[in-house]
């Protein structure tokens, strides 16, 4: 297959070493790493990058998006020419961590934790990811107004992951086995010594990264989306999102 991935840079690394041993030919294109910051501008950046898919002269089989929710950013997102392919992911830590199922048993009782892995530390100004959901959400709703728009079980769970507990004691480090030689496992623990902060080691995978690249796309942890079709949010802990109409 010709495949076109459009993706944040914090995945830069990740994404090359997939790239280098999938028997597809992948086109990349990468967005800043602050460009999060603002989902709206996030989203017209990809959706522009997804028309100038449309529109080259290559033949491509389908689009990947290398992005979790990521603030909204992807909501709204779709192709009228091509099939559309996206991980279920609430960020970008969800795809270090390599599965939903991971990032709900480490990160679900504290969504503001401050992180990093070694293809985030090295793009940006940031080395750690300290911004919480809500300020990534960007979203100022009553809890009525939730349980209005998604249901009282969608709700509770946006609710609370618009509200989180701060958890900025202490410093989590996502190490994927294939960067250990870069031993930025020891930089974030050394950082986390000189700041009193507590330290933690979590093993990240690759998974979602490699079979996004190898066109091994589940239902169970990609959402495929057909042209026409746009990316809606569910905001749960297992489909996360959803196709629908554009």
């Amino acid at each position: 297959m010709r495949l076109k991935l459009i993706a944040c840079e914090v995945f830069t690394r990740e994404i090359c070493f997939c790239t280098a041993h999938t028997p597809h030919i992948v086109d990349i294109d990468f967005t800043a790493k602050g460009a999060h910051e603002d989902s709206d501008y996030l989203r017209k950046v990809i959706q522009n990058k997804i028309k100038d898919t449309e529109n080259s002269e290559i033949d491509y089989d389908a689009v990947l998006l290398g992005f979790g929710l990521c603030g909204n950013s992807i909501l709204g997102l779709s192709s009228n020419k091509l099939p559309l392919v996206v991980p279920r992911a609430h960020d970008c830590c969800t795809i270090f961590l390599g599965s939903k199922e991971k990032f709900t048993k480490y990160f679900k009782d504290r969504l503001s934790a401050e992180w990093t892995s070694p293809g985030y530390l090295e793009r940006g100004d940031s080395m750690i990811r300290s911004e919480d959901i809500e300020d990534t959400l960007k979203r100022n709703k009553s809890y009525q107004e939730l349980v209005d728009q998604y249901g009282q079980e969608n709700a509770e769970y946006v609710w609370e992951t618009l509200h989180p507990e701060k958890n900025a004691d202490s410093y989590i480090y996502i190490e994927m086995d294939e960067f250990t030689h870069l031993n930025y496992l020891s930089q974030i623990k050394e950082k986390a010594d000189k700041e009193n902060k507590d330290f933690e080691k979590i093993q990240g995978s690759m998974s979602l990264i490699s079979r996004l690249i190898d066109g091994k796309w589940d239902q169970e942890d990609f959402l495929i989306l057909e042209p026409g079709d746009e990316i809606k949010a569910i905001y749960d802990f297992e489909k996360i999102i959803t196709a629908g109409d554009g």
